[in-house]
């Protein structure tokens, strides 16, 4: 059985395959050839660099972020917009930005296991899949260049930039190189939101221009007759933009550990034979609205720090509605149990007398549960982090101790609120209302 790994693009949210990727290496599933698109390009490097998943993990939650910023010489921009040639260059990317995520171009040429980066030709108007054997990291930025964002690369007649608007996922490269599975992981958004203003209509077109060029190619591989298995990891919701990380309004350890509660999700239940091969392959749900905050314990346990970190995301129906419930993911970090453990089926439970975080974390090769519990006062005039600092943690049979809210973490909490599913300054802010009529506390209680 060969198996490709198909790394499609996403920008910098592509820090959530991350988190795919090691839910796959702890399932045992190994591939003989990796393949990556856009900012699939990044995962693909990584990996392709010899990284494992827990030190692609650290290697994101280090990055600083805005260095995939970076600014063109001020003449360029003394041209008028007109004449400017993309609002920024590649030498964040190049300088920075993969250095930083480990990806070591002699290594990923000198991989065991076969690599391709895909990197449009603008002259010829083709999708180039350049091997590893012969990539470098200015071919690889070229691959990330989105038109007007960032110039393209110029290497004698052939014009390299980002392939998305032709494919952003190489499904025919992994079968023309005998891939009898092809584990397809997607975070291009595909629901049916049409937002407004340039920033999504961007994205849209992005959407647009990758999921038909998938569907086109699922299609005509159908048309062959050529067997083979696809398997989709995909998340449940539309991801949030880079807008939204290069605001910090969600972070690289949340979008990790996204990652990997959607990979456990589809492995959970995925049949050898994948999914469909065609256009409902990558469908999203539109998410409700709601509001999302990230919340940090601390403890010891065994004598060691232990650290529960986790996102959790709550549902504001604005009908009165009940709510479908929070969710929950994140990590524990605690070095007896070798470093950070991401969290997987993460889920908030609630009764009069308190809530309560519950998930699963893999240690030792098997599952097992951890609840981290807080108790609330009567007063119902308290807010949650001041009533209830103290949170209860047991993890399995036994293991149990007690973390803390310290003050600058529940203030960090406090400042992390933001609302997810809600579009443009008035949604947000209509989330953010319903938020402050209902309470935080309320709205994690009520059924």
């Amino acid at each position: 059985m060969r198996r490709s790994l198909v790394l499609a693009g996403g920008g910098m949210r592509v820090a959530w395959q991350t988190g795919v990727v090691r839910a796959l290496r702890e399932h045992g599933v190994t591939f003989d050839h990796v393949d990556g698109t856009s900012g699939g390009i990044m995962t693909a490097g990584m990996l392709l660099s010899g990284q494992d998943p827990a030190e692609m993990g650290r290697r994101w939650s280090a990055l600083r972020v805005r260095d995939f910023s970076s600014l063109l010489p001020l003449s360029d921009y003394l041209k008028g917009p007109w004449a400017l040639r993309a609002l920024g260059d590649a030498d964040g990317v190049v300088r920075k930005v993969l250095p930083a995520l480990g990806v070591d171009v002699d290594a990923v040429r000198s991989s065991a296991v076969a690599g391709t980066f895909n990197v449009a030709d603008f002259a010829t108007k083709t999708c180039v899949a350049v091997p590893h054997t012969d990539i470098d990291l200015e071919l690889m930025a070229a691959g990330m260049s989105l038109p007007l964002f960032i110039p393209p690369l110029r290497r004698g007649a052939r014009v390299w930039t980002d392939a998305v608007w032709i494919k952003d996922a190489n499904v025919a490269e992994a079968l023309r190189r005998g891939a009898d599975e092809v584990w397809l992981v997607w975070c291009i958004g595909n629901s049916s939101y049409w937002g407004d203003g340039p920033l999504e209509q961007y994205v849209h077109m992005i959407e647009l221009s990758a999921n038909g060029a998938l569907f086109a190619e699922l299609e005509a591989a159908a048309g062959t007759g050529r067997p083979f298995a696809l398997h989709v990891i995909k998340p449940g919701h539309p991801l949030p933009l880079d807008s939204e990380f290069l605001a910090g309004r969600i972070s690289a350890d949340t979008l990790v550990a996204m990652g990997y509660r959607d990979a456990w999700e589809y492995l959970a239940s995925a049949e050898p034979s994948g999914v469909r091969k065609d256009s409902t392959c990558t469908v999203m749900r539109d998410p409700p609205r709601g509001v999302r905050f990230r919340e940090r314990m601390r403890g010891e346990a065994g004598g060691a720090e232990l650290v529960l970190d986790v996102t959790v995301e709550l549902p504001l129906p604005a009908d009165g509605s009940p709510s479908p419930g929070a969710r929950l993911v994140g990590h524990v970090d605690h070095e007896p149990w070798g470093g950070r453990v991401l969290l997987a089926d993460g889920r908030v439970e609630a009764d009069g007398a308190g809530v309560e975080y519950v998930a699963r974390a893999r240690l030792d090769g098997a599952w097992q549960e951890v609840r981290a519990r807080r108790d609330l006062a009567d007063d119902a005039g308290l807010d949650l982090w001041s009533d209830a600092r103290r949170v209860a943690f047991r993890a399995g049979d036994g293991y149990a101790t007690e973390l803390e809210l310290g003050l600058r973490d529940a203030a960090r909490a406090l400042a992390s609120v933001e609302p997810y599913g809600a579009h443009g300054f008035r949604d947000r802010a209509e989330a953010l209302a319903e938020l402050a009529r209902v309470g935080l506390r309320r709205a994690l209680t009520r059924p």
